[in-house]
């Protein structure tokens, strides 16, 4: 039986406990959080590296931080550190530390002012960046800086590392639209740092505090070390990032104190807020596709596209080619990327083109085009254009994936980052990649390459596996040899994303200009208190040392690689953070959404997954073995142990508790095993776990419930009018929510059992279709009713038969079949086993006579394209179709409408078909678009209810935040010329709860169109 999991107590949780408590005696509004779960989740980042926290704060604002800053400079604090963290993103470890973390994102997340006469946006440092742009984008105006975590990095991230991406040639970094900053020093003190004239600057210098120190320091190292510092620091459009003295003067002779801010990654200041320029948004864009043969040349020829003046050139290889093929973007984008004859492409350039009108536009995509078309250059193998917005946001989407996609790989061996943001001249990139290959072919490694060519910047990813004694030290190895390759050809190590751990290499490259640094980092922070070890030391404390700070693998290490891979991704979560998507009418993910609490995210819950995970195997329990003897237990006997283990005091402190309120939160609503880049499946492996943890302590009473849904249904539908009296009473919803459910939907007057044979559809049974003469069983259609719709919206069903035989099919309905959708994500996973096996083997005696399986809701069918695909015994020889799947094979047999209607139609999708059937999903707009009738497919997110999720009383308050998020106004709109559909039952289901409407579902205006 799984044990009770304790971690180990840090011996300084007693001080923190003390700061803690002093911080709410100074007035801190914000959270403070230590316990475990909290702590492991923010161990990782997007690095190699992990590192346990003390403890997590979430400030509400400026004076929250200042109290931080105050406290710790108690002397009874003296030993604590803190460091600031914003999306926690990072590909070096700049925010992971065993101090304090203080985040921003949770609380400190307002747009404070949008000035667009003076191009001037106000921003507290938890904003995230695209939130910024759909904020400014009324406005006509965007924050330039462009990157591949825009979904969810901050602007206080940005800040701190000088973040910036594609389109830098043309844009710079996020340094170069810093106008001001309002920080807080380590003494509490606060600041705004703006440019300031020679006057300005002389009467500060002149201050006696640590706000006159800084100045006169920085200013002296500016003045004083001028010849070096333009000797050391290199003349690229990546300059050097974080102190950055080369900058500390602007063109027009100001003093800027940003300039040694931006990139600091925290170790001299907590940035509260920042006042940013932003831009207009170019009024015309295209983007031109080119293939290649080989990547190498796609390298060689960014230059003579930069020549072109195009706005960015973007490369990607043909390792990251491939992954793209297999996500969710691929479908809207493949056409752009045609195969040939010689087959698919081995890298691509992907080239940007801007103009403030059309004419323009196309003057300049004319120049480009004539240029790939010399044939006595050109060294392609074809080109497309994207001219339409949504077309080029979905390649650029594919593009920013690129990071995430690296990582979906099988097998532990997976590239990862800790050489991938190198910067060197343009002029030198193909020589210095080429050197680079080398270096790692030499080694035998396989690695994914793309980046920003026209800046000199290429990311690469070696693929190793960290837990092996033979691939550690090639991180270093490759680290040194990296670092001679970016000095030789005039680079540098860090052209994007910080230097982090890395910063063992800062006193080296900067040499005699080293000891500077460590001035700056002393008068601005003389106790060493800020994010120490990085970037420079102002103490004894040394920089930190990129094989000296323990790696995730030798956690990894610990489960084992079969472990690992048993148990759906989990414990390979790379930390890319897609899951940390802002925007609410992104389906990814939704609990992390409404509660801003990234243990309830995929990368949290896989975090405390692969915790969970190392605790067993210290213990050397293997939980497949543990399933497995669970499945043939005594059941009285293992209730009783339950019962023990759930009354037991001692069992309180079990870290496995922890890992259930996570998944508890979660809506299985399989968002993040279609969207996540590594496809980490959280359902997946949430179901193992709730498997092993409810072999150990008794459920809730509401799971045998749910568990038991599909066999209750159809007994309560014999007693149609008691179960709506009793659902319907305040006895009834008192007893559900005693159980810990809402009150269950109502049971319409409309009978699929009465309707079906007056329709003449019968039940399908293997027998009876085997009968059928072939002229017959090549018309007929196989419709799977799940209960849910069967008995609470029977008039779907229907309208499926109707549509069927006005098609000219003869439809069938499928015997009952439990589905085990519940079974399976509650965890009972040895029902659910058996439930699908009995339904595999009856649907594949049906496939085998070539008959069509048609499903209607579309969690309840893809269920079969997953959770049974994932068991060998329960696999189906043919997939069962999603209803617009059928629908669109069989396109030429609907007839068109007599008359169009004059109503518009608005579809909003369910999340699990949206993300794990976007294909299919697109259908729906090829079916209306057969009559006649444009289909607005409206992006919304998760509408809160997935499946019995919002019916269980601990989620509903999430539940209805996530339907006010984005579905409240899309319902809103439904009237007399907006009809707005819904193909989820359980999203219809939400809508009647809470706004009292009743809306169709896609079939039905099918059905009432053709008439």
């Amino acid at each position: 039986m799984i044990p009770r999991l304790v971690l180990a107590k840090d011996s300084s949780l007693h001080q923190i406990g003390a700061f803690g408590r002093r911080l709410t005696a100074l007035g801190f509004q914000g959270d403070v959080e230590t316990d475990d779960g909290a702590r492991t989740v923010a161990s990782t980042d997007n690095s190699i590296y992990q590192v346990k926290p003390a403890a997590i704060l979430y400030p509400r604002g400026a004076g929250d931080l200042k109290i931080i800053a105050r406290a710790i400079s108690e002397p009874a604090f003296s030993d604590l550190t803190i460091a600031p963290r914003g999306g926690g993103t990072g590909t070096n470890g700049q925010s992971l530390t065993s101090g304090i973390i203080v985040d921003c994102s949770r609380h400190m997340n307002r747009i404070l002012e949008i000035d667009p006469v003076r191009g001037i946006a106000r921003v507290e440092a938890g904003v995230v960046k695209d939130q910024l742009n759909k904020a400014l984008k009324s406005y006509g105006l965007f924050f330039a800086p462009e990157l591949s975590t825009s979904n969810r990095a901050t602007i206080g991230g940005m800040i701190s590392t000088d973040a910036c991406g594609q389109g830098s040639c043309l844009y710079g970094k996020t340094s170069n639209h810093v106008l001001g900053l309002h920080v807080v020093l380590s003494d509490g003190s606060d600041w705004w740092s703006r440019p300031l004239a020679e006057t300005e600057l002389e009467e500060i210098k002149a201050r006696d505090d640590r706000i006159g120190e800084i100045h006169r320091v920085v200013d002296a190292i500016a003045r004083e070390k001028s010849e070096l510092i333009a000797a050391t620091f290199p003349k690229l459009n990546r300059y050097m990032t974080g102190y950055d003295l080369a900058h500390i003067r602007r063109e027009n002779g100001r003093f800027d104190l940003n300039a040694v801010l931006c990139g600091s990654e925290g170790t001299l200041a907590m940035i509260a807020e920042a006042e940013l320029n932003v831009l207009p948004i170019p009024a015309h864009s295209a983007l031109i596709n080119i293939r290649y043969n080989n990547f190498n040349i796609a390298l060689e020829d960014a230059r003579q596209l930069v020549a072109l003046k195009v706005a960015s050139v973007e490369t990607v290889d043909e390792k990251v080619l491939g992954l793209a093929k297999g996500d969710i973007v691929w479908s809207g984008i493949a056409r752009f990327f045609p195969e040939d004859a010689s087959g698919s492409a081995n890298g691509i350039n992907i080239v940007e083109v801007l103009a403030d009108n059309r004419d323009e536009l196309e003057r300049k995509l004319a120049d480009v085009t004539a240029a790939l078309d010399d044939l006595s250059a050109a060294r392609h193998k074809g080109y497309t254009v994207a001219r339409e917005k949504t077309e080029i946001e979905a390649i650029w989407s594919m593009r920013k994936r690129a990071v995430g996609l690296l990582g979906n790989v099988e097998g532990p061996v997976r590239p990862v980052p800790f050489v991938e943001d190198t910067a060197v001249p343009p002029e030198h990139l193909a020589a210095y990649i080429g050197e680079f290959r080398a270096l790692l072919d030499a080694e035998g490694l396989d690695y994914g390459m793309f980046g920003h060519v026209d800046a000199g910047v290429l990311h690469v990813r070696p693929a190793l596996d960290l837990t092996r004694s033979d691939h550690q030290p090639l991180v270093r190895k490759i680290s040194d040899g990296v670092v001679a390759l970016t000095r030789k050809y005039g680079g540098v190590l860090w052209g994007e994303h910080g230097k982090g751990v890395r910063s063992e290499y800062v006193p080296a490259y900067f040499g005699d200009l080293y000891p500077s640094l460590q001035d700056i980092k002393r008068a601005f922070d003389p106790e060493d208190r800020l994010n120490p070890g990085k970037i420079a030391s102002g103490s004894s404390r040394p920089l930190l040392k990129i094989d000296e700070v323990s790696l995730r693998g030798d956690f990894d290490r610990i489960i084992g690689n079969d472990i690992r891979a048993a148990f759906d991704n989990a414990a390979y979560c790379n930390g890319n953070g897609a899951c940390f998507d802002f925007d609410a009418a992104s389906p990814m993910c939704p609990s992390f959404k409404a509660t801003g609490d990234r243990r309830y995210s995929p990368k949290g819950r896989a975090a405390l997954m692969r915790e969970w995970l190392r605790l067993l195997a210290e213990r050397q329990v293997d939980p497949r073995r543990e399933a497995e003897a669970l499945h043939h237990a005594n059941p009285f006997g293992n209730l009783l142990r339950r019962i023990v283990n759930s009354l037991n005091p001692a069992n309180r402190d079990d870290f496995s508790h922890e890992v259930r309120a996570a998944m508890d939160t979660c809506l299985a609503c399989k968002a993040c095993a279609g969207q996540c880049p590594v496809k980490v499946s959280v359902p997946a492996f949430r179901s193992k776990f709730l498997e092993l943890y409810y072999g150990r302590y008794l459920r809730p009473l509401k799971d045998p419930i749910v568990a038991a849904i599909e066999t209750i249904l159809p007994l309560m539908a014999r007693f149609r009018p008691g179960y709506n009296m009793l659902t319907g009473s305040a006895v009834g919803r008192a007893l559900m929510r005693l159980a810990g459910l809402t009150a269950l939907p109502a049971m319409p007057a409309l009978s699929l059992e009465r309707e079906a044979p007056r329709l003449g559809v019968r039940i399908a049974t293997p027998e009876r279709l085997a009968k059928l003469p072939e002229n017959e069983r090549a018309r007929a259609v196989v419709i799977i009713a799940d209960v849910f719709s069967t008995h609470f919206d029977p008039a779907v069903v229907i309208a499926t038969l109707k549509l069927a035989l006005k098609i000219g099919f003869t439809p069938w309905l499928a015997s009952s079949q439990d589905n085990g959708k519940a079974l399976h994500v509650h965890g009972y996973l040895g029902r659910f086993e058996k439930a699908a096996t009995k339904s595999r083997d009856y649907l594949d005696r049906i496939s085998q006579m070539n008959i069509p399986l048609v499903g209607i809701d579309p969690s309840m069918t893809l269920t079969y394209r997953s959770e049974y695909a994932a068991l060998p015994s329960a696999r189906l020889q043919a997939p069962v179709l999603l209803l617009q799947e059928w629908l669109a094979a069989n396109l030429d047999q609907l007839p068109t409408p007599r008359t169009l209607p004059q109503e518009r139609f608005t579809l909003l999708a369910h999340c699990t078909e949206k993300t794990n059937a976007p294909a299919a999903l697109k259908q729906w707009s090829v079916l209306f678009d057969k009559l006649g009738i444009k289909l607005d497919m409206t992006d919304v997110g998760c509408c809160g209810m997935a499946g019995t999720f919002g019916h269980e009383v601990r989620n509903r308050a999430i539940s209805e935040k996530l339907y006010a998020m984005s579905w409240q106004d899309r319902i809103a709109e439904n009237g007399n010329q907006i009809v707005v559909m819904a193909t989820g039952f359980s999203c219809r289901s939400q809508v009647a709860k809470i706004d009292r409407q009743a809306i169709p579902h896609p079939v039905e205006i099918l059905v009432r169109l053709i008439g």
